[in-house]
């Protein structure tokens, strides 16, 4: 089963990654959840809105939101994700599986992809 989510991500101070949607069962619906988003989704920063403006990146599955308020203007991309454990792709989940396995193997700080529950 997939495990879709929904993702804002934007610097306030630091880098923070904000989940708009979880648990979402497919892609499709992930990108559907993705487009309300787009017209709605507000920073936890309050912004006075008067203008916002949508950027598409090339792979139509990640987009840039600018608004633009009474004094600052602020921008965040959002995005789909699929957490790679619960792939409907199985060569996506047993691919994370074997570089976990290698990462055990080998000496040394090695990234890798912690075991789904």
């Amino acid at each position: 089963m997939g495990d879709w989510v929904v993702i804002a991500e934007y610097y306030s101070d630091v880098y923070r990654t904000e989940f708009i949607r979880r648990g979402l069962e497919t892609k499709d619906q992930a990108l559907e959840a993705l487009r309300k988003a787009l017209h709605t989704y507000a920073p936890s920063k309050r912004i006075i809105e008067k203008r916002r403006q949508v950027y598409r990146f090339a792979d139509q599955e990640t987009y840039l939101v600018v608004i633009k308020g009474r004094l600052t203007e602020w921008e965040c991309t959002l995005r789909i994700a699929e957490l790679v454990s619960d792939s409907k792709d199985p060569s996506v989940a047993e691919r994370a599986q074997r570089g976990h396995e290698a990462a055990e193997a080998a000496d040394g700080p090695q990234d890798q992809i912690p075991p789904g529950p």
